[in-house]
């Protein structure tokens, strides 16, 4: 094939370091992989019994772009509960990444600035670089702490929008609710659009979860099923923000992923009753595993949410240190995948306690 025929931005956009971690994964024999950003749990049953019988009563037609009405409203109340926002709007995506990809290309014009804190989660520069926008990096070490200061110096007149991760991957850092207040309130004087990547709310350990968008009317919130509730392969989220914004990414979801699953969709409504409570507590004991496993030989902030954490290599690159994992069949990711400094490194817990202790065990031998 001519390269001719490929685009010029597809030369910016790298391959996940992520994929090239579940490929090694199906090389090796018996692998502790503490690298896939998966749970651990299934689907509720009640869950995937609403999804058969979607199914089996023909809801297998496209539904209307902006979702199901039945799921949409019920994500609406919910949010109106919550937020009380008087042009606060909801819509059903494909998955989160669906929804952050709706936003920024509905947002962001090439040579706009979005400002990303670092380390990211990997989606975020590559979706600003196919749209022609930079990522601005604010770098967020040691502790991983959102910096309404540090964001405040990276405004240029170029600045568009502003993202937001918490409790954050690869970091499992929550931001407080005066850190969230602050980024919030900083956006709303600046006129920017602040994005909120809130799908792993549902994991908070230590503190309660915080939006920016209980200070700002316009913060625009993307969030999902994936992580809450084990179903990553349905490509189930929603958004809800400004509904002049929401009607500019239903129109292009009208023309890109056209809706999300409909039988999908029905079965989320049945999610949403689901208590979440059991999986967190889960969750909050698998890190206390790790912390007391990894605290005493390794540099690592406290993770806080989630199901990550984001150790420092305790000699060479977090790239080195991966390798010498991997020849003892422990698979973490480097954080070079996740930001521009290879000096820590991701691990995910979401995995059953047995594997998960194996991991910590050789990762422990190896700081020796």
């Amino acid at each position: 094939m001519d390269d001719r025929w490929i685009a010029d931005r597809m030369g910016r956009i790298d391959a996940s370091g992520i994929r090239k971690a579940f490929e090694m994964a199906g090389a090796l024999k018996n692998p502790i992989n503490l690298s896939i950003g998966l749970p651990d749990f299934d689907v509720d049953d009640a869950v995937k019994q609403a999804a058969d019988e979607a199914i089996r009563a023909g809801r297998n037609q496209y539904s209307l772009t902006q979702g199901a009405p039945e799921l949409r409203s019920k994500i609406q109340e919910i949010v109106d509960a919550t937020h009380h926002h008087a042009d606060r709007r909801a819509m059903v995506t494909s998955g989160t990444s669906g929804g952050l990809f709706l936003a920024i290309s509905a947002v962001v014009n090439p040579g706009d600035e979005v400002i990303v804190f670092d380390p990211y989660f990997v989606m975020y520069k590559h979706m600003v670089t196919w749209v022609g926008g930079t990522t601005v990096m604010i770098d967020a070490y040691p502790d991983f702490r959102v910096d309404a200061q540090r964001v405040a110096a990276a405004i240029t007149p170029k600045t568009k929008a502003v993202i937001v991760n918490s409790p954050a991957n690869p970091t499992g850092v929550v931001a407080t609710a005066e850190e969230m207040k602050a980024l919030a309130l900083l956006c709303k004087e600046r006129n920017l659009l602040l994005i909120s990547d809130e799908v792993y709310r549902s994991f908070c350990f230590d503190r309660p979860f915080a939006s920016p968008a209980e200070w700002n009317e316009d913060v625009l919130v993307v969030d999902g099923f994936s992580k809450a509730y084990g179903m990553t392969g349905w490509r189930l989220g929603y958004a809800h923000g400004p509904s002049r914004l929401i009607e500019e990414m239903t129109k292009l979801q009208q023309f890109s992923f056209v809706c999300a699953p409909t039988p999908f969709q029905h079965a989320g409504i049945k999610a949403l009753d689901l208590d979440l409570a059991e999986h967190a507590e889960a969750y909050g004991r698998k890190r206390d595993l790790v912390v007391d496993a990894l605290s005493d030989r390794f540099e690592l902030a406290r993770p806080e949410g989630a199901f990550y954490a984001f150790p420092r290599a305790p000699r060479g690159t977090a790239s080195e240190f991966a390798a010498e994992a991997l020849k003892r069949e422990v698979i973490i990711i480097p954080g070079n995948v996740f930001s521009r400094q290879d000096t820590h490194f991701r691990i995910s817990y979401a995995t059953d306690d047995e594997t998960l202790k194996r991991g910590l065990d050789i990762l422990r031998d190896l700081a020796k």
